[in-house]
């Protein structure tokens, strides 16, 4: 892909979307893999037909819609079930954000992607930025936001690479450990370099 590409991920809490949030009010444009996720299994489609087909018909709730509380329970539970649900997805999910990356046109575009590195996405970007907490905080933060267990937030920490191993392979890291206002500036720097690589690619 000819154009120049940011992938941006971070553990479950860490701040993500407060990150890409701040480089789309750059001007940035943004493909959210979370977003493309829930795209692909949204009622009519051929993920969440296979997903019932396969599940049963208690993995959707009472409008048709699916059940993501449910299933996250079964793919946590049950690492034959995740594979099998990766196996779905996965490929449709890659081909909808290639078609989406194909389409933007600001200097540069961000891949926001919680599994950058676990999915091999990080071989379709040019650089990658890591946004980094402590596993303390990340399951405080997402605990309170998501109103799940702290068994849960263990098992989805668990499933995602280690902290130290994203750190040593991301291109840039943001702490984000303090104030949104340093938040800011921080990405403010980033994006002046990232025009800059944009420019000399």
């Amino acid at each position: 892909m000819s154009k120049y590409l940011i992938g941006l991920t971070g553990g479950i809490g860490s701040g993500k979307t407060t990150v890409a949030n701040l480089f789309a009010e750059l001007g940035i444009e943004l493909v959210d893999a979370d977003v493309v996720a829930r795209d692909v299994v949204e009622i009519g489609t051929s993920g969440l037909t296979q997903i019932a087909a396969h599940f049963g018909k208690q993995i959707l709730n009472q409008d048709g819609r699916l059940d993501r509380v449910a299933l996250r329970e079964i793919i946590f539970s049950e690492p034959k079930e995740r594979s099998w649900i990766n196996g779905l997805l996965h490929p449709m999910i890659r081909t909808e954000m290639l078609n989406q990356l194909a389409s933007t046109s600001s200097p540069y575009t961000i891949l926001v992607a919680p599994l950058l590195f676990e999915n091999e996405l990080d071989r379709l970007v040019n650089r990658t930025l890591l946004i980094d907490i402590s596993p303390e905080q990340q399951r405080k933060r997402t605990i309170n936001r998501d109103s799940v267990t702290n068994e849960q937030v263990e098992k989805i920490i668990s499933s995602q690479a280690p902290r130290v191993e994203k750190l040593l392979k991301a291109d840039d890291v943001i702490d984000n450990h303090g104030k949104i206002s340093a938040l800011k500036s921080k990405v403010i720097a980033l994006h002046n370099n990232y025009l800059k690589l944009s420019n000399n690619a």
